[in-house]
């Protein structure tokens, strides 16, 4: 009764965001272990996700890692497991068994346990895969050939696909015994005796249909699919954009290979979005969590973008020296210089932000530039409008002339159209040319817009100052 009473006390007091009630969870998982008690241990062991899973087992050792695989079982432990960073979880597994490896690996759906499997070394694979079963090991044989970031490389081959000379009735016999093995089974595929994809049946039809109905007169043929090779964004896009649940992935003779679920989309748009926020700030992504990256990691992860916009920087030291002559004869004009130039780069890193998200999640396409560039131009214009207001205020409270206000007030105009125009035009370019927009980031917009606001400055000082 009273191991009762703590189960129940610590699904009430759980919080996830709490970490004494976390710190309890595992405690309690690791108690009940210890007790042999498998029914609480399952309990606790379906409540803990993430981090949890990762702090809690990496405190284990080899002994205790084998008495939760005893008490747990495969699958209990193996969604545990699932739920670690592919790293964490290779690290983890090296202290145990071959055999008890083999075991937690076939409990795991296809896709996650390659993923796994992706970061042990290749001598420790073989001998995993001795102990698998022969179509487990097959399967993620198959999927380790694949990029990993393209659509192979996210699939999963736990699908199910039935004949099109089957009767209804026939279908959810055959659901009913495949079902089980299945990552997911809101989808039915029809397939030929050559694996062609031809069609995929609705559930609900399948069930309402009469039995003797055949699944070539229920299948729908117009099927969304994509190919082996296709970029996972791209798939994980597709699958989004039309709301399926699924997406099956075809080779080039349209054989039907595997399914991108859901949960497969979830992680690759988080990892893509992690990415373009890394390289809009001026830094290679990083290649695993952020708390275990080194500092050696992180330095090497930014210094060749520091280095590269350093020496992009030099220009704007040139187009200084250029017109040394103007400032001489003008030194008022070297006060606007650093107002001018930031209020450039903080236009073009709105901009070029806005617009990367904007393809990211499909709202733009290169065919959409004039229209993105003549509604950039317009916004850009009353920005400027706003910006040149204060900028004339700026210049009288500093006491010169109302030329030179004039020059500066016509300058921000300006140079906050130019950064607009170019934040909202290189994105798309680059695209275009298949290169990686995000690249496109902030501090290099910042840094193009310095050297250019400056000629734009300096002209403008010229024409109306007559220098």
């Amino acid at each position: 009764m009273a191991d009762r009473d703590r189960e129940q006390h610590t699904t009430v007091d759980f919080d996830a965001d709490n970490e004494d009630a976390r710190e309890q969870l595992r405690a309690d998982l690791i108690d009940a272990v210890q007790r042999g008690d498998r029914a609480s241990a399952q309990i606790f062991s379906n409540r803990i996700v993430g981090e949890d899973a990762t702090d809690l087992l990496d405190g284990l050792n080899e002994q205790q890692l084998a008495l939760f695989f005893t008490i747990l079982g495969e699958d209990e432990l193996g969604d545990l497991i699932a739920e670690l960073d592919p790293r964490d979880a290779a690290r983890i597994l090296s202290r145990m068994s071959n055999a008890q490896v083999a075991d937690l690996l076939e409990a795991i759906d296809p896709d996650d346990a390659t993923d796994i499997v992706e970061e042990i070394e290749p001598d420790a694979q073989e001998a995993i895969f001795v102990e698998m079963e022969p179509a487990e090991a097959s399967e993620i044989r198959t999927l380790l050939a694949y990029p990993s970031d393209s659509a192979g490389g996210i699939m999963t081959p736990a699908f199910v696909s039935v004949s099109p000379e089957l009767r209804a009735d026939q279908a959810v016999v055959a659901l009913r015994r495949l079902a089980e093995d299945a990552e997911t089974v809101n989808y039915v595929y029809v397939t030929d005796a050559d694996d062609k994809l031809l069609g995929v049946l609705s559930l609900h039809n399948l069930v309402l249909t009469r039995p003797e109905t055949l699944v070539r007169d229920l299948m729908i043929r117009d099927i969304v699919s994509v190919p082996v090779t296709a970029d996972q964004e791209d798939a994980a896009r597709l699958l989004t954009d039309r709301n399926l649940l699924a997406v099956p992935v075809v080779d080039a003779e349209q054989r039907l290979l595997g399914i991108i679920t859901a949960d497969d989309v979830a992680d690759v748009l988080e990892q893509e979005a992690t990415e373009d926020f890394e390289r809009l700030g001026g830094s290679a992504p990083l290649d695993e969590p952020y708390m275990r990256a080194s500092p050696f990691l992180l330095a090497r992860k930014r210094v060749g973008w520091l280095l590269a916009l350093f020496l992009a920087e030099a220009y704007t030291g040139t187009v200084l020296r250029h017109y040394q002559d103007e400032t001489a004869k003008v030194l008022a004009l070297s006060f606007f210089i650093p107002l001018l130039i930031g209020t450039g780069g903080n236009v073009g890193s709105q901009v070029v932000t806005t617009i990367i998200r904007a393809m990211a999640v499909g709202e733009v396409r290169f065919r959409d530039v004039f229209k993105i560039v003549w509604k950039e131009a317009r916004t850009a214009m009353m920005l400027g409008a706003a910006m040149a207001a204060a900028a004339f205020v700026r210049a009288w409270t500093l006491g010169v002339s109302l030329d030179i206000g004039l020059t500066v007030s016509v300058t921000v105009t300006c140079i906050v159209i130019w950064a607009a125009v170019i934040g909202s035009v290189l994105p798309l370019l680059l695209r275009q040319m298949r290169v990686d927009p995000a690249v496109v980031s902030a501090p290099f917009i910042s840094t193009l817009v310095d050297g250019t606001g400056l000629v734009i400055y300096f002209t403008v000082a010229r024409i109306i100052l007559g220098l």
